[in-house]
C-alpha cells in the first residue's frame, strides 16, 4: 500500500492548485494528484481559465493572454472601457497548467500522480485511504488528509438553484476582426434566452484573428449543446461582423450558481475543495482565484506545522449578497442593466474585488448603494419568507433538515 501525507483527488482548477501550492513547500509533505487517465472518456476535455490577479502570479510562464482592461457592452450598444489595473486579466490553458504540476510533482521526493477512478474514501484512526481503480485493478493509497475535489453525487440543494452554462468557440477569421488588447467582458448584444434567466457574449481576443468567442447563460438548467450554435454564430456574424471564420476548437461547461451550504469535511481528515468545497461564488460563478487563494493559505499552514485545513472560501456576508443577488435573478428582477450599471457606477478595481470575494465592508456598501433598492429589498423579503417556512416547518418536524 503506497502512502502520502496528502492525497489530492482530481485535477481541475482546484486539485492543480492545491497540488502546486503544496509541493513548493520547502521539505513538505508527500503529495499524490489522483486523476483520471488522460483517455478516460469520464476526463474533462482541456478548458480556458480566466482570472484577474494584481502583480506577479505562480502561472505568469504559463499564460496563453493577459490584458490591462476590458470592455463591457450594454444591450443598447453603448459600450464602456474598464482600466483593471492594479490587476490584470490572464488566460490560462488548462492543458498548460496541468502538464506544469505532474512535472513538479515528478520532482519533488515521494510525491507523484496517481491514474485511476476513485471509488471509495474511508477515513481511518489518524489517517484515510482511498481506493483506486484502474484498467480493472483495484488499489489503496493512504493518506495522512484526502483533499477531494469530485463533484458531489448529489448537489447540496439551495433556496435558490442557477447554473451558468456556456459554449466557447475559438475562432480564426478570414479577416482581422478582432483588438487584441480589447477583451469583452459582457456583451449584452446577445440573443437572450426565452423566459427568465439572462445571456451575454465573451471574447478573448488572442490576436488580429483569432480569439475564443463564448455564449454565456445564467438559468436554470443547461441547454442541449445544439441550442448554443445558433445564438453564438448570430454573435460572431450579426453583432460582431466578424466575417468568414473557422471554429478551431470548442469547449463548453456549466457552473452551479446556488446559495446551498457546502460542507467542507466528510470526515476527520477527508476535506472538499473546489466546487464541491464552496469555492464557487455564488453569484458570479467565478472560482479559480478562491481556490487558488485556498491552496497558498494551506500550503502556508502545512508550513508552520498545522493541518492542511482550507480556510472558508468567502466570509458569511458574501454568502448573504449572493443569496439576494440570485433570488432577484432567479424571479427576472434584475438583467443586463444591473451588470452593466455595476461596472460604470463603481470604481473597477472595487468592482473586481467584489466579484472575486475580496471586497471589504466598506467597498460593499458603495457597491450595494448603486444597486437598484426594490429588487433587492424584495429578494430580501422572499428569502426572509422561505426561512420562516423553513423554521416553521423544522419545528413541525425535527428530522427535517433546513436548507
Amino acid at each position: 500500500m503506497r502512502s502520502v501525507d496528502i492525497a489530492v483527488i482530481g485535477a481541475g482548477a482546484a486539485g492543480l492548485a492545491f497540488a502546486h501550492h503544496l509541493c513548493a513547500v520547502p521539505g513538505g509533505p508527500s503529495v499524490a494528484l489522483v486523476e483520471p487517465d488522460r483517455t478516460d472518456p469520464r476526463r474533462p476535455g482541456p478548458r480556458t481559465w480566466c482570472y484577474w490577479e494584481t502583480g506577479p502570479g505562480a502561472f505568469d510562464d504559463l499564460l496563453t493572454a493577459s490584458w490591462d482592461h476590458a470592455d463591457v457592452w450594454s444591450a443598447d450598444g453603448l459600450r464602456t472601457r474598464h482600466p483593471l489595473g492594479p490587476s490584470r486579466y490572464k488566460m490560462l490553458r488548462s492543458d498548460h497548467l496541468a502538464d506544469a504540476v505532474l512535472g513538479r510533482l515528478a520532482r519533488t521526493p515521494g510525491s507523484g500522480r496517481v491514474t485511476g477512478t476513485v471509488t471509495r474514501v474511508r477515513t481511518r484512526p489518524g489517517h484515510a485511504e482511498v481506493t483506486v481503480e484502474h484498467a480493472g485493478a483495484s488499489s489503496t493509497l493512504r493518506a495522512g488528509w484526502v483533499l477531494d475535489s469530485r463533484p458531489r453525487p448529489q448537489p447540496p440543494g439551495g433556496r435558490t438553484n442557477l447554473v451558468q452554462h456556456f459554449e466557447g468557440w475559438f475562432v480564426r477569421t478570414e479577416r482581422p476582426a478582432f483588438d487584441p488588447a480589447a477583451p469583452l467582458l459582457m456583451d449584452f448584444r446577445v440573443p437572450q434566452p426565452p423566459g427568465t434567466g439572462l445571456a451575454f457574449g465573451y471574447l478573448l481576443p488572442l490576436d488580429d484573428r483569432n480569439a475564443l468567442v463564448e455564449y454565456t447563460v445564467f438559468g436554470r438548467a443547461p441547454w442541449p449543446r445544439p441550442a448554443y450554435h445558433q445564438p453564438l454564430a448570430a454573435y460572431l456574424c450579426e453583432v460582431l461582423r466578424v466575417g468568414d471564420y473557422q471554429v478551431t476548437a470548442v469547449e463548453a461547461g456549466a457552473v452551479p450558481m446556488t446559495d446551498a451550504p457546502h460542507p467542507r469535511a466528510d470526515g476527520a481528515r477527508h476535506l472538499r475543495i473546489g466546487t464541491a468545497g464552496g469555492a464557487v461564488r455564488p453569484a458570479t460563478g467565478y472560482s479559480f482565484a478562491t481556490s487558488q487563494r485556498q491552496a497558498r493559505a494551506t500550503a502556508r499552514a502545512v508550513a508552520a506545522g498545522r493541518p492542511p485545513v482550507p480556510p472558508r472560501p468567502y466570509p458569511r456576508r458574501h454568502l448573504l449578497m449572493d443569496a439576494v443577488v440570485l433570488r432577484a435573478l432567479d424571479q427576472g428582477r434584475i438583467g443586463p442593466d444591473f451588470f452593466t450599471r455595476l461596472f460604470r457606477a463603481n470604481r473597477t478595481a472595487n468592482v473586481l474585488r467584489f466579484l472575486d470575494g475580496t471586497s471589504n465592508p466598506a467597498q460593499e456598501l458603495a457597491v450595494g448603494l448603486r444597486s437598484p433598492l426594490r429588487p433587492m429589498l424584495r429578494s430580501c423579503l422572499d428569502l426572509a419568507r422561505h426561512h420562516l417556512g423553513s423554521a416553521r416547518a423544522q419545528t413541525a418536524d425535527p428530522a427535517t433538515e433546513v436548507p
